[in-house]
């Protein structure tokens, strides 16, 4: 009896003990993979980013990168070619096209409201508004609806089309009616086709639903609560208030002065483009938007259901936000901007941990435009892609062929150089 228990005890010592060296063995034999260390911010690289902007043309560029491991700020160039103050990351500008992001947040925060839904017909709210009933709020959303862009029209001559409607005052039905001397084409749903004519619908649907204008719906349901000081909707003023970088566009004739665009209504972009803000409110926008703090998770997920929006198989379209996929591996979610003197990039990490939004104060110049998207593989991948040549100062090859991401959010179906 003694030695049965003396037995017992041996195998249950024995069993104790392959019991404590089993897990770690496994642990051994199945390691658990960490995630690759996220790159540091590349400081010198944006540097170098920015100043090869103004080489090419911007009178000056800006870019901020808000991250848990701090804020960086580079800033090259001027904000006033009269004065020749030099630009900085505390200027307002006009943001273009990502007021499209801002704009989708209401929309779908009135779809948690219950308000509309996503795949309700737009004329079921505006009635007789589209002529296509089959056209829904997230065909809006997401560039599907076939609608015709009314700035391809309205800027196919650069210079001219912008001192034509510099101090006009559109309705929303006017560039609606604008919109519709074309017919909507291909059916909805069935393909990616960028147009600002979405934006104005979606304007127009804030208004309705909300019964305000959506210059109270941004400031109630965005930019209040996020304390964006310095975000404003100011249409049809032409001021941009406080301190600011003038915008310069520049001419289709190779050669021509720049011309100061800083002062105009915005009416041709309304819901589409035409909010003010900088670089700290815009990091501070995007990274609430894609860490979940303002809008349901559901719909956030919503958003990111790509379509592609460019051949380059790295950029994509969801509903109002875009996503590039960069050099090293990461992706980043947010919006870039045109409205003329401005162009705009404004991004933002998955979990909303590291933000950069970035600013060259000139419009129409597509070498700009190229290699101003390098602020992101700068702030997110540390430095540029080596294999990426720098653009020329007029790049000629048709939009369709071309390696390079050279549409602009306004007249994106007119090519330019």
């Amino acid at each position: 009896m003694l030695r049965s228990k003396a037995g017992g005890a041996v195998a249950l010592g024995a069993a104790l003990l392959m019991l404590a060296v089993l897990p770690a063995q496994a642990a051994e034999a199945r390691p658990v993979a960490k995630p690759a260390p996220r790159p540091e911010p590349g400081v010198e690289a944006l540097r170098a980013v920015l100043a090869q902007a103004v080489s090419q043309g911007a009178p000056g560029a800006v870019a901020r990168i808000d991250s848990v491991g701090g804020t960086f700020r580079v800033a090259e160039g001027i904000a006033d070619r009269g004065t020749g103050r030099p630009i900085g990351t505390a200027d307002r500008f006009r943001i273009g096209s990502a007021t499209k992001s801002f704009s989708t947040v209401v929309v779908l925060q009135l779809v948690a409201e219950g308000k509309l839904g996503l795949d309700e017909p737009v004329n079921r709210h505006l009635p007789g508004l589209l002529p296509d009933d089959r056209i829904t709020v997230r065909h809006v959303l997401s560039h599907t609806s076939g609608l015709w862009d009314y700035t391809n029209d309205m800027f196919d001559q650069t210079v001219p089309g912008f001192e034509a409607v510099r101090n006009k005052v559109f309705t929303p039905q006017e560039l609606i009616d604008l919109s519709l001397t074309h017919a909507p084409s291909p059916a909805p749903g069935t393909a990616f086709g960028y147009s600002n004519t979405n934006f104005v619908v979606a304007g127009m649907l804030i208004e309705k639903i909300t019964g305000a204008s959506v210059r109270r719906a941004y400031e109630s349901r965005i930019i209040k609560p996020l304390r964006l000081v310095n975000t404003v909707y100011v249409h049809p003023s032409t001021v941009i208030p406080g301190r600011y970088a003038r915008g310069y566009l520049r001419p289709d004739e190779a050669g021509a002065p720049l011309v100061d665009s800083t002062r105009q209504t915005a009416s041709w972009a309304q819901a589409a483009g035409a909010l003010i803000s900088d670089p700290k409110d815009l990091n501070r926008f995007f990274s609430a938007l894609m860490s979940g703090r303002l809008v349901r998770a559901d719909l956030l997920e919503q958003m990111q259901q790509w379509a592609p929006s460019n051949p380059n198989g790295k950029q994509f379209y969801g509903m109002g936000l875009r996503r590039r996929d960069l050099s090293c591996g990461v992706s980043v979610y947010g919006h870039t901007g045109t409205v003329q003197g401005y162009y705009t990039y404004a991004f933002t990490s998955k979990d909303g941990r590291r933000s950069v939004s970035a600013l060259a104060n000139t419009s129409n110049n597509s070498a700009v435009l190229v290699t101003m998207a390098d602020t992101l593989e700068a702030a997110f991948c540390g430095a540029r892609p080596a294999a990426t040549p720098a653009p020329s100062a007029r790049i000629a090859v048709p939009r369709q062929q071309s390696q390079y991401p050279v549409h602009e959010d306004i007249a994106p179906d007119i090519a330019r150089d």
